[in-house]
């Protein structure tokens, strides 16, 4: 990883950053920082308050009228200038990533730092396409054309499973739209959001544009989503926080965009290729230790493939290599917490008692007993109602149910609260067809599972909240729709006044 930077160093000014400058939090509350691989103090920073919230929105506020005058071409240079910065640091980031997150070093170069700069670089030339419907004499007498503008003050609240990647969903198309923005991670993984922060002062975009508040839920969260000056909140996170959070925004009449928690379908039909269904479900499965909202977690297969397919699974999961992080052979890294692996491991355990763990549904021994490991999981023979198929687990479970009829697997697949991901997988165009329109989620994949690109919209229906991140329908959450209607007629006594006051002219 070459020079790696000292976090301690890096942050000794405290881990909020307003107003163009890293601070401390006046809170009285510290939090420490943990690295999840091997129990390892990180960093111990003050969390923020709510005076320290009320000024980062004070800042976003103060820059919010040049931002926005900015043109469309300004803002796209300057976030073509933050893709360049992030890629020169791309090596911190990716260390950062891994040491606060755990997950593997190879995921974190090759996914989360080159996805964000991919990200950013999308919406430096989105910036310059905020258009509206073409101008038209629509009335006949009045020429019509819809104006998108800057909403004001974004407050976001990203989670702590991609903290890079969530910083950036949430900062880039708020700005690009010409919006400034105060985020408050998690303050379990709040490193590479700062350091995506100062890498927008770097590139030159100016201080008060980005903030950052770096403290716990119920504090600076719900006063940032309270808050008065805040016209607009975006959160990922779960279904339960995410209801909390939107109490707090509809109180204020705040726009709410919500991505929340998801329970992925990963539908195989009969005629589907075993060998590629097998190895998509393990990695759909596994990315991120399974803390991944889309991750495959309750597998359907056509009851003629069920046990080959279980078979098969099993197989593949017991060569996937646990380990130390930053060993680029590592394939799973731990879970971000020991409270979050005991959380997995519970579901687990219980599960114990209604149906089959097929391989893993266990902590490793040995120098991996330290950090927050658990091994890759395959469960089978639970009931569709059951605790382990219904919840999410967020951890490395894969559950296996059987299924006859294609009517029965999509039945299957839909019959959850949630609707974020899914897929289907089947050589039979028809089939495929069939289950992209009746599966009820926001992204459904074809004989794969997990991919996403800048391009294209990421969200959910259901339980797993509203509104699109990425993409160009991202700024439908972050801009207002203005009509501008002109009359042509410079008539004073227009004809439908008649139906106010006077006579037909």
């Amino acid at each position: 990883m070459g020079n790696r930077f000292q976090v301690k160093d890096r942050f000794a000014d405290g881990a909020q950053y307003i107003d163009g400058q890293l601070r401390s939090g006046t809170s009285g509350r510290s939090h420490t920082i943990v690295n999840p691989a091997t129990g390892e103090d990180v960093l111990t920073y003050e969390l923020a308050s709510t005076a320290d919230v009320d000024a980062a929105v004070a800042a976003a506020k103060r820059a919010f009228p040049a931002w926005a005058a900015a043109t469309p071409g300004e803002r796209s240079d300057a976030l073509h200038r933050l893709a360049a910065v992030l890629a020169e640091q791309a090596e911190d980031f990716a260390y950062a990533e891994s040491l606060q997150c755990g997950k593997p070093i190879k995921l974190s170069t090759e996914f989360d730092v080159p996805g964000t700069i991919d990200n950013t670089a999308f919406f430096a030339g989105a910036a310059r396409h905020l258009q509206g419907q073409a101008a038209a004499e629509y009335s006949g007498d009045h020429t019509s054309y819809v104006r998108r503008e800057a909403i004001g003050v974004v407050g976001s609240i990203a989670p702590w499973n991609y903290p890079l990647q969530m910083a950036a969903w949430k900062i880039l198309p708020a700005i690009a739209a010409g919006n400034t923005i105060v985020l408050k991670p998690a303050e379990l993984t709040p490193l590479t959001s700062l350091m995506f922060a100062q890498a927008a002062k770097d590139a030159g975009l100016p201080d008060g544009v980005v903030n950052i508040v770096t403290g716990v839920g119920r504090d600076a969260g719900e006063h940032l989503v309270g808050h008065p000056d805040v016209v607009m909140t975006s959160f990922t996170g779960s279904t339960a926080v995410g209801k909390r959070v939107a109490e707090i925004a509809t109180a204020t009449v705040k726009r709410l965009h919500l991505e929340l928690g998801g329970k992925a379908p990963f539908l195989v039909f009969d005629d589907a290729d075993l060998e590629a269904a097998a190895h998509g479900a393990v990695a759909a499965s596994l990315i991120n230790t399974g803390q991944d909202c889309t991750a495959a977690t309750r597998a359907y297969v056509q009851r003629p493939l069920h046990d080959a397919f279980v078979a098969r699974v099993a197989e593949l999961m017991e060569t996937v290599r646990l380990g130390d992080p930053f060993d680029p052979a590592t394939d799973l890294g731990p879970l971000v917490s020991h409270a979050q692996r005991d959380r997995v491991a519970g579901f687990v355990e219980r599960a114990r008692g209604y149906a089959t763990v097929v391989t893993g549904g266990g902590i490793p021994r040995g120098e991996l007993a330290e950090g927050a490991y658990y091994r890759p999981t395959l469960v089978s023979g639970a009931a569709q109602d059951s605790e382990v198929v219904q919840s999410e687990i967020f951890g490395p479970v894969l559950v296996v149910l059987p299924f006859d009829t294609d009517d029965e697997g999509i039945e299957l697949a839909n019959d959850t609260p949630y609707g974020l991901a899914a897929s289907a997988w089947s050589r039979d165009v028809y089939r495929a067809g069939r289950a992209t329109r009746e599966i009820k989620a926001g992204c459904v994949w074809v004989n794969d599972h997990i991919p996403i690109i800048s391009e294209m919209p990421h969200g959910g229906y259901k339980a797993s909240g509203f509104g699109k991140d990425m993409s160009a329908y991202s700024f439908e959450e972050y801009t207002q729709v203005k009509h501008v209607m002109y009359d042509n007629t410079a008539v004073a006594a227009k004809d439908w006044h008649r139906t106010i006051f006077g006579d037909r002219i």
